[in-house]
């Protein structure tokens, strides 16, 4: 059995378990909230008291008033599901799901990606107004968003084997699955939802996609799905894809292959004609710069998000 060298060599931080709490609704939104920065407070305490200082204070930024959290669970590398935006009122929600290395201690990096595309969704509102199903280009009527980062499974390190297989992504698939059900149940089946995914993401999400009542899915840097095709994804959200210039996720072969018993690798490339997504420009950006301010690439998500597909730039 391959132990991931981090998890060997640390040992598993002290934390209350989650917050025991029912599906959100719009009414039960605040209390969610209220709970998970509670649990994240006493979590911060544990981790001082235990002489983690890092993780101490990842837990004490997210127990702050203004923060939004579905979920909460400090416990091992932790899992966390923040909104940003006005989620009981959105009819345009982005769900961000990450790749690799993203824990409670690097989340903070996961979450400007998320607040910069929120940023970004706001000016357009600002600019252009409501598009896609709920108005039309030009109108006055403005859409109202929201982003929700969601760190809803223990993301395999970079340097580690785990990277490599599908089996962390098949074990995240189902959390995604209920996640997008439950949130369904907050902004009800017109909000027009997507799905942006990152690396490793990409991964989960193919493995979720069958399942995802979602209206695009784009799968940005990415290494693979374990797909061959869009149609072999076997879902009715339409699928977008992208990969700038400097990623060099461009290096990682796409292949997979059965080896004693596990899946090494994620086949087709997302980006390539064969593959049979909408590829969308990225500019040319790095792997880490897809949410980056300014960027080709965050106009581009912000217009899927908006339903705003005529205005996106093709590669």
């Amino acid at each position: 059995m391959v132990v991931p060298v981090s998890a060997a060599a640390r040992p598993r931080i002290p934390a209350p378990g989650p917050a025991a709490l029912a599906p959100p609704t719009t009414a039960t939104l605040d209390q969610a909230y209220t709970a998970n920065r509670a649990n994240a407070a006493e979590a911060s305490r544990m981790a001082a008291a235990h002489g983690d200082r890092t993780r101490a204070a990842a837990d004490r930024a997210m127990a702050a008033p203004s923060r939004h959290f579905l979920t909460f669970d400090g416990r091992g590398q932790g899992l966390a599901v923040e909104v940003l935006g006005d989620l009981a009122h959105a009819d345009r929600v982005a769900v961000l799901v990450p790749g690799s290395d993203t824990t409670l201690e690097t989340y903070g990096r996961f979450r400007a990606g998320a607040a910069a595309l929120q940023d970004r969704l706001n000016s357009f509102d600002h600019r252009h107004g409501a598009h896609g199903s709920h108005g039309t280009h030009g109108s006055t009527s403005r859409p109202h968003t929201a982003v929700i980062a969601w760190l809803g499974y223990e993301t395999p390190g970079t340097v580690s084997t785990t990277v490599l297989t599908t089996g962390r992504a098949e074990d995240a698939a189902p959390p995604l699955t209920r996640f997008i059900r439950e949130l369904r149940g907050v902004v009800g089946e017109k909000a027009h939802v997507s799905l942006l995914c990152h690396s490793y993401g990409t991964v989960v999400c193919g493995r979720a996609a069958r399942g995802l009542d979602v209206d695009d899915i784009a799968l940005i840097g990415s290494p693979g799905t374990g797909a061959d095709s869009v149609s072999a994804l076997r879902t009715s959200a339409r699928i977008w894809a992208a990969r700038g210039a400097d990623d060099w996720i461009v290096n990682v072969p796409h292949v997979h292959a059965d080896l004693f018993g596990t899946t090494v690798g994620f086949g087709a490339d997302p980006v390539s004609p064969a593959f049979g997504a909408h590829v969308f420009a990225a500019g040319a950006g790095g792997h880490s710069d897809y949410f980056k301010p300014g960027s080709v690439s965050l106009d581009n998500l912000a217009r899927i998000v908006l339903g705003d597909t005529s205005e996106v730039s093709r590669a």
